[in-house]
């Protein structure tokens, strides 16, 4: 028996998936329940496209409809910093959603699977994992990040990385959506089974992942850790006001909490906000300041955010820009600074780039794409990069510096980890944003990266939410919005590595090659009739 519905219903139903999937998100709705059943209306109006034989192209157009909302809805916030930059990223993240989906229509419709259904979680995770690993990413909704508010439901992540989440979420909605089809052509023995094996599959992983969270305690050595959140407005103040004046503001703030037993403190992404070579720091007016205050603070060290540059002979990359009016070449980095009490010191250059901003995908083709670059203060155009994820070191410890927008890509931290690193501290600067949920869902994101690896978190941001995160996932001391703060703590050094962490996206990986598969061969029978499979 078919699922009828009308032209209207189709449309009703793709906007009412839309919706859901915002109101499960953080902070734009934050209802993460609501995720469980988000995609069953826009599977029911794929579903009858398939059953009618309208053409395919009707499913493109609803599963646009549908992640357009989705992506307005829970990333409008973007406009603020950019609107070119804003448009640009919904209308493109919405175009390859919908394709994905179309991919999965296309190999159904080819090969009459009886179970077709099943295989689309295959290709989301796919381009999932793909969309991490290109000048165009944009990781921001995958649907593995809606539980950062509820890290208790997803301490398994330590296994499976965020994707492995994704795939819980769409299964659950693909067995729910089954059971309410059994149910619609009144058959009692698939809407059981269904039924039953949504919610077992609902129910088990959360059940698992309750009993971790509350028998999981923080492992390792204590380190103190003092955070600084200067709140300079990026807009009017940061890349125009005086750094001397600025730097003063975020050392006053951190004496106010260092103590003899602090071990580091934070600064937020770019402090020192003009840029200067690498090769000149110690002689900057600012490198003595900074020297005296760490002799005050007994054995403390700096972790800090700098506009660096590097000057090259020859080109070195293609963020390499020629000199003007002289022989050589300047690439700009947006980088850590890590200075140690004996007054030596070490750079590491953000790898993951915001597109538009800081890389402009393609450019290395098209070269006349830099001139399209956003300036949002500081540099602009593509910034140079680590060869690889790179970690900082000293006798004590190690960890992850972790630039702004790394913090969306789980993999790229686990790699830092995997590396040594004991501890993970983002340094950020969120107030392009202003106050809007963009801030709170970039904080909420650290608590993921938390429990995929097993590591404490400090999160030094200009302004927004500076914070810690415990080794479960769970957010502690959170700043104010818009409001000067400093704040102190004792982070878990732990070396122990998880399973993720040694994995990786393994599931993801599985996911891609068997969508590659069904995909090639749904190619090949574009030849070859495939008779109707029987039921």
């Amino acid at each position: 028996m078919m699922f009828h519905m009308q032209r209207y219903q189709r449309y009703l139903f793709s906007i009412l998936s839309g919706i859901l999937m915002i109101v499960s998100f953080p902070f734009t709705g934050s209802l993460t329940p609501l995720v469980f059943i988000a995609w069953i209306p826009l599977l029911f109006v794929e579903q009858n496209i398939t059953e009618k034989r309208y053409r395919s192209g009707k499913v493109f157009i609803h599963a646009y409809l549908t992640f357009f909302i989705y992506n307005i809805g829970t990333t409008w916030w973007v406009w603020n910093a950019s609107g070119g930059g804003a448009a640009m990223a919904i209308i493109l993240n919405a175009l390859f959603m919908a394709l994905t989906v179309q991919l999965f229509h296309f190999t159904k419709r080819k090969l009459n699977l009886k179970y077709a259904a099943f295989t689309l979680p295959l290709f989301w995770v796919a381009f999932e994992y793909l969309h991490l690993r290109w000048e165009m990413s944009w990781p921001w909704l995958m649907f593995g990040n809606v539980f950062s508010i509820t890290p208790s439901w997803v301490q398994w992540y330590s296994f499976t990385g965020t994707m492995g989440g994704t795939l819980w979420v769409l299964y659950v909605n693909i067995l729910l959506f089954e059971a309410l089809r059994a149910y619609h052509i009144s058959n009692r023995l698939k809407f059981k089974k269904y039924s039953a094996f949504g919610l077992g599959l609902l129910l088990i992983p959360l059940s698992t992942s309750l009993i971790q969270y509350y028998a999981y305690q923080d492992q390792g050595r204590k380190m103190e850790v003092v955070v600084v959140q200067p709140n300079i407005d990026p807009y009017k103040e940061k890349f125009t006001g005086s750094i001397d004046g600025q730097m003063n503001k975020m050392l006053s703030l951190a004496d106010q909490k260092v103590t003899k037993n602090t071990e580091l403190v934070i600064f937020p992404e770019t402090a020192i906000s003009w840029s200067f070579y690498e090769s000149d720091f110690s002689r900057l007016p600012i490198y003595p300041l900074l020297i005296e205050h760490m002799k005050k603070w007994g054995g403390a060290q700096l972790l800090t955010g700098a506009s660096t540059a590097q000057f090259f002979e020859r080109k070195h990359s293609r963020a390499s820009m020629k000199m003007n009016g002289g022989p050589g070449y300047i690439e700009s980095y947006n980088s850590s600074l890590i200075l140690r009490g004996e007054g030596d010191y070490e750079f590491l250059h953000k790898s993951k780039l915001v597109p538009g901003v800081e890389v402009l995908p393609f450019s290395d083709w098209f070269p006349f794409l830099e001139e399209w670059s956003i300036n949002n203060g500081g540099t602009s155009g593509t910034l140079g990069v680590e060869k690889e994820p790179k970690v900082l070191k000293d006798g004590k410890f190690c960890f992850a510096s972790v630039i702004c927008y790394e913090s969306i890509y789980g993999d790229f931290v686990r790699q830092q980890c995997k590396k040594g690193a004991d501890a993970i501290f983002i340094i950020t600067n969120d107030g392009w944003w202003e106050d809007t949920p963009g801030y709170k869902q970039h904080c909420s994101f650290a608590s993921l990266r938390a429990i995929e690896n097993r590591r404490s978190i400090a999160r030094s941001a200009n302004t927004g939410t500076s914070c810690f995160v415990n080794q479960r996932g769970d957010i502690t001391q959170k700043t104010e919005w818009w409001k000067p703060a400093v704040i102190r703590s004792n982070v878990f050094l732990n070396k122990e590595k998880t399973v993720y962490m040694r994995t990786g996206d393994l599931l993801a990986k599985i996911g891609l090659a068997l969508s590659f598969s069904i995909l090639l061969m749904s190619l090949l029978r574009i030849f070859k009739p495939v008779k109707p499979a029987t039921h």
